[in-house]
Order: structure tokens, then C-alpha cells, then sequence
């Protein structure tokens, strides 16, 4: 029998988290009788009428009420419990080849995903974010932007960062964009033989930002997938959160040289700390062999399959970004220059998903405000499944096609 995957991680919390959410529940009954619980409003009709009957209830029946309270809670929680238990189980592994790296620098590499259709097509460099691996981008055979663009006669190239090794430990967001980032594109348009689109995804969308920014003789259009800006649009909260920890979160990093990935699986948990219990519960009603099991099991091993930030990154984006929004104030800074979408003047789409709970619309919108020549495409999806549901194939990879190929054809031209 092969090993128990070890996620989802970090696998105590999301226990614990789902254990003091259903147990609160009996714990709150008496909160629900007086009338001081609060309700979020589609659902204050049904706990008014359910208050007027507790309050006309003998102690027989609110006894009643309280055991099935406790057993609702119970099987709530073993249902949870069999979902992580199925999906630790699942037989499901990731069998992609893995295509040819044309270049690489300590752990950085970039991946070629051309295929033979692809001679003459648009060269597009792809930047993911530094935290997850690089193939969300490339899940399964089915699921994948990369080999979609492929095949479509686009000519994708992916840097893959790796896994911050001994050299990386010490990087700032400099030494990646300015030094791998730069590098990485100089490889691409030697190879590819002509300047590139640059689609960046998450966090990688804002090193595409600055990359283009330094570098506008070698990239001519860009493409933000759910690319966050304003970090304290609607979450001011974090922010203040954030610079409260700045102390002994700073020593922390400063102590282990690194943000662990249990730790980032953490913060991103708490955006929606009921989804590991709705997704789980969920997954343990699919027929184990299903295609829906399996795209499920690719995600979330992708998801517990994260890499640590090294230390000089983790503070510039947490204090700098989250803390102090610095990207929104003009104040962040590549290599001593500012980071100003308004000097950027290539064609730029800017997707936006609407249902994004990481990089919310709020967010990623004053982008486009701010960027000269943008177009901006909003989806129903989710920050992730934007990429890997059902419906990322038309939604998603086809108009990335399109677009690519008609920024192309317009900056040679030969637009029709």
C-alpha cells in the first residue's frame, strides 16, 4: 500500500478549526434563546422562528433539541473526518512528463511546453507566483493553460522557480526579477527570436509588472491573471492585523531564514476558514474513481505541495505588500526604480475572477485604472478554478489565445 498523502496541510489546524466550529454550536444555545446570536441576513427569518419555538419549548423538548444538536455536530464532523481520510487514500499520481528545460540558474528553470504546431507562434513567457509550484499551470493532461496555449500555436515557455535553495535563501524580490526574471526573458527572445508576452499569474503577475516595466524593448503585451494591487481594498483589517505582527512575525523569518509552507497554507486558510470542511465533506460523497475525484486529488496535492518564501521575499511581501500596500502607494520598488503601472504602455488584459477570495476584485481592478493601454476580461470563477474547473477551457484558455495572438498580430501591424 503506498504512503498517506500528508495533507490537507497544515492538517492539525484545519482538525482543530472544524472540530471548535461544530462543538460551538451547542455551546451557543443559549445565545439562540435569548436572541443575542448573530445571523447573517438570508438567514434571520428561520432563526427568528426557530427562537420563538425554543422560547415556547417544555425542558423535555429543549433536552431533545440539545442531543440533536450534539449528534448533527457529530456527523458533520465524521463526515469531514472520511473525506480527509479518502482523499489521503486516493490512488491518484501525477504522471505528466515533464517537458525540456531550455535554461537554468541555481533552482530557477525554464520549461519549454512548445509543441510542433508551435514554430512561428507567439512566444509568451509564463511567471508564476513564488509560493505554489508552477503546475497549477499545468495540472493534468486535461487541465492545463500551458499545453492548451500549445496547442492552440502559441509558443509557451514557464520559469519555474523551484525551491529556494542555499543561493536563494537570500534573495529580495530584486534579485528575482531584476536577476532570474530578466535573465529568463533574455533566454526566451534568444531563442524564440523576437520579443514576448508575458502572462503572470497571482504574484507572478505583479514580477511580470515590473519585469515589462524595466524591460519594455523585450515584452510586448501582458496578460495579469488574478494579480492583486490594492492590498487593503476591503480588507483593512489584515492590514492593521499585519503590521501588529510585523515584530515577531520579522523574528520568526529572521530565526528560520524562511516563510514555511504550513504557514502560508495557514494565512490562505483564513480567508475561508470554512472551505476545508464544505470541499472535504464534499469529496467524501464522490465515487472514488470519478473524474471529478481525481481533478479534486490533483488540486489539493498541488495545493499541500507549496514551497517555502525565502526570508527577504517573505518580508517585502507581507510588511511591504499586505502591511503597508505599498504597491498601491507607489512605494515598491525593483532594483531602486518604483513600480508604475502608468509607464507601462504595451497592451495588457487583466483578468479578473469575480468569486476570487485571495485577490479579490477590489484588488486587482485599480490595476487596470492605472495601466495606459488595458482590457480588462472578468470571469465567474474562482482564483484557482479560473484555471482548472470544467469551464476554464472556453472561459479561460481560448480567449488567452485569442488575445495573445491578436496584441501580436497589432504590434507588427498585421492585424486584419
Amino acid at each position: 500500500m503506498s504512503e498517506l498523502r500528508l495533507g490537507p496541510r497544515p492538517l492539525p489546524l484545519h482538525l482543530m478549526t472544524h472540530a471548535s466550529t461544530v462543538t460551538s454550536s451547542r455551546a451557543a444555545l443559549p445565545l439562540l434563546r435569548n436572541g443575542s446570536l448573530p445571523w447573517r441576513p438570508h438567514l434571520a427569518p428561520a432563526a427568528a422562528e426557530l427562537r420563538e419555538s425554543l422560547a415556547n419549548a417544555g425542558p423535555d423538548d429543549l433536552k431533545a433539541f440539545d442531543a440533536a444538536v450534539t449528534a448533527e455536530a457529530m456527523r458533520r464532523h465524521r463526515a469531514f473526518l472520511a473525506g480527509i481520510d479518502a482523499y489521503r487514500r486516493h490512488p491518484y499520481h501525477r504522471e505528466l512528463a515533464e517537458p525540456p528545460c531550455l535554461w537554468q540558474e541555481g533552482t530557477t528553470r525554464l520549461l519549454d511546453y512548445r509543441e510542433p504546431k508551435s514554430a512561428g507562434g507567439v512566444p509568451v513567457l509564463v511567471v508564476p507566483s513564488l509560493i505554489n509550484r508552477s503546475y497549477i499551470l499545468d495540472l493534468t493532461a486535461r487541465r492545463s493553460l500551458l499545453r492548451s496555449l500549445a496547442r492552440k500555436g502559441l509558443a509557451p515557455l514557464l520559469v519555474d522557480w523551484g525551491t529556494p535553495g542555499e543561493t536563494e535563501a537570500g534573495f529580495t524580490l530584486t534579485d528575482y526579477i531584476a536577476g532570474r526574471l530578466e535573465r529568463a526573458l533574455e533566454v526566451a527572445v534568444a531563442e524564440l527570436g523576437r520579443p514576448v508576452a508575458s502572462l503572470g499569474y497571482c504574484m507572478g503577475g505583479l514580477l511580470a509588472l515590473a519585469l515589462a516595466q524595466r524591460r519594455p524593448d523585450a515584452v510586448q503585451s501582458i496578460v495579469l491573471l488574478a494579480t492583486p494591487w490594492d492590498f487593503c481594498a476591503g480588507r483593512e483589517a489584515h492590514a492593521l492585523m499585519m503590521r501588529a505582527l510585523a515584530l515577531p512575525l520579522g523574528e520568526m523569518i529572521g530565526a528560520m531564514g524562511s516563510l514555511s509552507v504550513d504557514f502560508l497554507n495557514a494565512m490562505f486558510a483564513s480567508l475561508d476558514p470554512a472551505l476545508s470542511a464544505r470541499k472535504f465533506t464534499a469529496f467524501a460523497r464522490l465515487p472514488r474513481r470519478s473524474a471529478r475525484a481525481r481533478d479534486f486529488v490533483a488540486l489539493e496535492d498541488w495545493a499541500n505541495d507549496g514551497v517555502p518564501l525565502a526570508g527577504p521575499v517573505a518580508r517585502e511581501c507581507l510588511f511591504g505588500w499586505y502591511g503597508d500596500n505599498e504597491p498601491a502607494r507607489g512605494l515598491w520598488k525593483i532594483a531602486g526604480r518604483a513600480v508604475t503601472p502608468e509607464e507601462i504602455t504595451q497592451p495588457v488584459l487583466v483578468v479578473v475572477p469575480e468569486r476570487d477570495r485571495i485577490v479579490p476584485p477590489a484588488s486587482s481592478l485599480p490595476l487596470a485604472d492605472r495601466l495606459p493601454n488595458a482590457q480588462v476580461l472578468t470571469l465567474k470563477g474562482g482564483h484557482v478554478g479560473m484555471l482548472t474547473s470544467p469551464r476554464a477551457t472556453t472561459e479561460v484558455y481560448g480567449p488567452l489565445a485569442k488575445w495573445l495572438t491578436r496584441s501580436a498580430l497589432h504590434k507588427t501591424g498585421c492585424a486584419p
